[in-house]
């Protein structure tokens, strides 16, 4: 089903693999609530929406699109609901704003049964996918870098290195040591045995403790937050929500292009140009968040994590088909899975080595032609700087047909992307992000 042999990976490797993602992503299941709370989301309520975004979301890019890509509340939009939509919006309920997220799943959905997602994962010049990764590589490494205290703000650098004797800092390096030990010296598991190194350290020495517990019984909500399509349509109009939908679209769909073309890449799965079955990582993405949205989490999208799962070895659906079950089964142990994904030092490490290895696809740029170059230098840059995946994309989109008009080579470029560089603009001009 999976075509484990074809893609030269077994039972045993893709389990690991979903491990590693699960565990480097799991942080999302209490951060995203915490998030929504303050837009007047109730913990239990967000806690439970954002496993089934999860799950369904990640179970149909496993079992439906065949990649060992994970789906989950997307980090930023979350932010972007609780504070730019909620809070911005004088009497705009909690409730109202999910309905903005299930209209823009729906036009989501409707999107991807047609060609246009997939055609634009095909019309993404070459220099820009190769940017888009190691871009992304350059993003899950800093964030790494900054949860584990590693890097920290400065008031006047905005970032410098931080205090390596804390606790946490220490952790993350030994955690990075055995990590690279490991991979040295070939060992399969690399980065979950880096993981499984830190957490007993972690636990033995004091800082990773289990103060509620390991089990208690997931709650089920008495009912969907968005439940009639109708009303929610109405309640887009009703509160004009009209650029809030548009703005969640544009994101979503270049935050879940841009990662599933730079896991897909690293993993070795692009044929050419083209991403077999890409209307389907679409599909699966949209389906999550039209689902999320009934029952109470903001808009999903591919995760950058997922790649610390190629890094493992993953390379077909059953990693994510594993990732998926990982998070059911964390209904029941949100006690033991908040206080492990509490402490950044035990994924951190993962996420630094992932990094470096998705930044090597610098190499395919090519840097000595100024169109080429630049653009794709914007989308590097700007995804870590900004701590968005879209604005990158956005940059360099903006970019790219501007430099080759510049150099008369405007039909070299396909229309979509002049198309979407314009709606770009616009977005980076006129509306919050």
């Amino acid at each position: 089903m999976f075509g484990l042999h074809k893609q030269g990976s077994t039972l045993k490797t893709e389990f690991t693999a979903g491990l590693t993602t699960f565990f480097t992503m799991s942080y999302i299941m209490v951060v995203n609530p915490i998030i929504l709370k303050d837009a007047g989301v109730p913990f239990e309520l967000s806690f439970t929406a954002t496993i089934v975004a999860t799950i369904v979301g990640t179970l149909l890019m496993g079992l439906y699109a065949n990649y060992p890509i994970a789906i989950a509340p997307a980090m930023g939009l979350n932010a972007y609901f609780a504070y730019s939509v909620v809070k911005a919006h004088q009497g705009l309920s909690y409730e109202a704003a999910f309905s903005a997220v299930f209209v823009a799943g729906l036009v989501f959905v409707l999107l991807s049964l047609t060609p246009l997602r997939t055609k634009l994962i095909e019309v993404i010049p070459d220099n820009l996918k190769n940017a888009i990764t190691a871009g992304i590589g350059l993003f899950i490494a800093f964030i790494g870098l900054r949860l584990s205290g590693i890097i920290q703000d400065h008031p006047t650098n905005l970032v410098a290195l931080g205090n390596l004797h804390s606790p946490t800092a220490a952790l993350t390096l030994i955690g990075l040591l055995v990590t690279l030990v490991c991979l040295a010296l070939n060992i399969n598991g690399a980065l979950f045995i880096g993981m499984l190194v830190t957490g007993v350290i972690a636990y033995f020495n004091g800082q990773l403790t289990f103060q509620k517990g390991f089990v208690s019984l997931p709650q089920i909500p008495d009912q969907l937050v968005v439940a009639n399509p109708v009303q929610a349509i109405g309640d887009v109009v009703h509160y004009g929500l009209y650029a809030v939908v548009f703005s969640f679209l544009l994101v979503t769909l270049f935050d879940t292009t841009g990662t599933v073309l730079g896991v897909a890449k690293q993993a070795g799965l692009m044929e050419g140009n083209k991403l077999p079955r890409g209307e389907r990582t679409l599909i699966a993405d949209s389906v999550a968040t039209l689902v999320g949205s009934m029952f109470g989490t903001s808009p999903t999208s591919a995760y950058i994590e997922s790649a610390s799962g190629v890094a493992s070895g993953g390379r077909t659906g059953l990693t994510a088909v594993v990732v998926a079950i990982l998070f059911a089964l964390s209904a029941f142990f949100s006690p033991l899975i908040s206080a492990v994904s509490g402490l950044a030092a035990i994924t951190a490490p993962a996420l630094i080595v992932v990094g470096s290895l998705m930044v090597g696809h610098v190499a395919y740029i090519k840097w000595d032609q100024i169109d080429e170059a630049f653009p794709a230098f914007l989308v590097v840059l700007s995804m870590p700087l900004t701590s968005s995946i879209a604005t990158g994309i956005a940059l360099g989109f903006i970019a790219y047909p501007v430099m080759k008009v510049a150099r008369k080579q405007w039909k070299s470029v396909h229309p979509l992307v002049y198309v979407f560089a314009v709606l770009f603009l616009l977005q980076l001009i006129y509306l919050p992000h």
